[in-house]
């Protein structure tokens, strides 16, 4: 079995750092410097893609991708989408507003996947930059302004990007839900925002 998932979200949320962190293999990358307001917060951004591997055993992997956060390059997210498996989509909790940055890419998300409602999982970066503010944030966001039943809110987890064992338990439930989809193909629940 081989799977591909995609880490998705905004610039400096830590989709590169997780593929680096987790990855098998020397990890495919295409950082480029960066020009535009982008250097405000880091020298260099991904412009295509990161590609990694984890071996799962038995000859079982995953194939990693990491997508730029940039709008102006999401031609990359259709090109990703449409070999992924599953989303990860990572939201900077230090943000000014990082509920508004969920808001954006789930939305982004739910238009390009039309009807193919692929498993996500919701990983909540930098969470020590405001440990004060707690998760739930993000639960409600699914519950009041997506309108999901609780049951049907996809999981959301802290992941530092640095720490291995974050990053594994992150792709561990989308491995979940991704054999979930596959024992049971019937669509998961997504209401469209």
């Amino acid at each position: 079995m081989e799977w591909s998932v995609m880490f998705m979200g905004p610039v400096g949320s830590g989709k590169t750092t997780a593929v680096r962190t987790i990855s098998d293999i020397e990890v495919v990358s295409t950082d480029a410097r960066a020009t535009d307001d982008v250097l405000t917060m880091k020298s260099h951004t991904t412009v295509a893609m990161d590609v990694g591997v984890l071996a799962l055993g038995d000859k079982d992997k995953l194939r990693i991708y990491g997508t730029p956060g940039q709008d102006r390059f999401d031609f990359m997210w259709d090109i990703l989408l449409n070999q992924s498996k599953g989303v990860l989509l990572v939201v900077n909790h230090a943000a000014d507003d990082a509920v508004a940055q969920l808001d954006h890419y789930y939305r982004d998300l739910a238009a390009r996947q039309g009807e193919r409602n692929l498993p996500i999982v919701v990983c909540v970066s930098h969470m020590d930059a405001k440990p004060d503010v707690p998760l739930d944030i993000y639960h409600r966001y699914f519950r009041e302004t997506v309108g999901l039943d609780a049951e049907n809110v996809p999981p959301i987890l802290s992941m530092d990007a640095r720490d291995k064992s974050q990053v594994r338990a992150a792709l561990v439930a989308m491995t979940a839900l991704l054999e979930m989809v596959e024992r049971f193909p019937k669509p998961m629940p997504i209401k469209r925002a």
